[in-house]
């Protein structure tokens, strides 16, 4: 039994138990944001949105955030699609699917060398999440785009190619590394909207100014159909006023984009890829699996608000 499933039997089964302890009303809280939860149904998109999530800062929830948002929205029976472009396949390992170095995988589709069809393999997950894994190979694929003919938009023409014949998907995410290089301009292109998670820590707006200058050149010059529609905050200590500081700086900065739901510091979210899941499955029922799901259902409405 998972420590949070254990809680809240013993709070259950306790009959002195006082309701007015912040550990009866943190369960108390979580038992209604799940009844809730449980009773969404979320609305599907028209068309597949393709996400880029992407931050220049490192270590600020990106490839978490990819993996447990797009295992929340298959979860509620979405067909999503993950692209790992990251060589260090963070997110191949979570979703828990093979990326040896001789698997084929999208350093071959952005060379050329493989179709997409070829290298999507279903994650354990669930049955309508997907992945198409990164290998070692990828770490070299920046020196090898140099001379290709379109570089830039190699995973575009990939991605465009295979939804055409497999035009079922609802969601794309393309996680890339913390760095702008011909991999992260490759997913700009790729994707129509960015998602930016922001560390509610020191420094968390630091190099933001940068990136959204990046993509507006993205924007400009390569993809005019791009744009940043979310904002994550993610690593959220409720117990500190420097979170809760930069959480309000960054609704004031980006009050449309930034979404309600926080993503709060969790030891489930970090534990699970060390067991190949997602906090969705590893824990259904903690706060960080409560929380990436949550936030998943308000992306899912504000697509269909869109």
């Amino acid at each position: 039994m998972k420590q949070s499933d254990t809680a809240a039997a013993g709070a259950s089964s306790s009959g002195d138990f006082d309701s007015s302890t912040p550990l009866a009303r943190e369960l108390a809280d979580m038992t209604r944001r799940r009844r809730a939860l449980d009773v969404t149904r979320l609305p599907r998109p028209a068309a597949t949105r393709v996400f880029t999530i992407a931050n220049q800062k490192g270590g600020v929830g990106k490839t978490t955030s990819t993996v447990n948002l797009a295992a929340a929205l298959a979860r509620s029976g979405a067909k999503v699609l993950v692209i790992d472009l990251d060589p260090q396949g963070n997110a191949s390992t979570a979703l828990g699917v093979e990326h040896r170095a001789d698997t084929v995988s999208v350093y071959d589709v952005i060379v050329g060398e493989a179709a997409m069809e070829d290298v999507v393999q279903n994650s354990p997950e669930f049955e309508t999440l997907f992945c198409i894994p990164a290998t070692i190979h990828l770490a070299g694929a920046e020196i090898e785009l140099v001379s290709l003919v379109a570089r830039e938009q190699r995973l575009r023409t990939a991605l465009d190619a295979y939804l055409a014949e497999s035009g079922d998907y609802d969601y794309v995410f393309i996680d890339c590394p913390p760095s702008l290089g011909l991999l992260t301009i490759n997913a700009f292109v790729a994707a129509r909207e960015v998602l930016i998670p922001i560390q509610c820590e020191y420094y968390a707006l630091e190099g933001l100014s940068q990136l959204l200058k990046n993509i507006e050149l993205i924007e400009k010059h390569l993809n005019p159909k791009l744009r940043v529609s979310t904002i994550l905050l993610t690593m959220f200590d409720a117990r500190t006023n420097l979170a809760n500081q930069v959480a309000q700086d960054v609704r004031e900065h980006f009050p449309r984009e930034t979404l309600a739901t926080i993503i709060p510091r969790s030891v489930r979210i970090s534990e699970a890829p060390s067991y190949g899941q997602s906090v969705i499955s590893y824990d259904t029922n903690s706060p960080g699996s409560l929380s990436y799901l949550e936030a998943a259902a308000e992306i899912a409405r504000r697509g269909a608000d869109a």
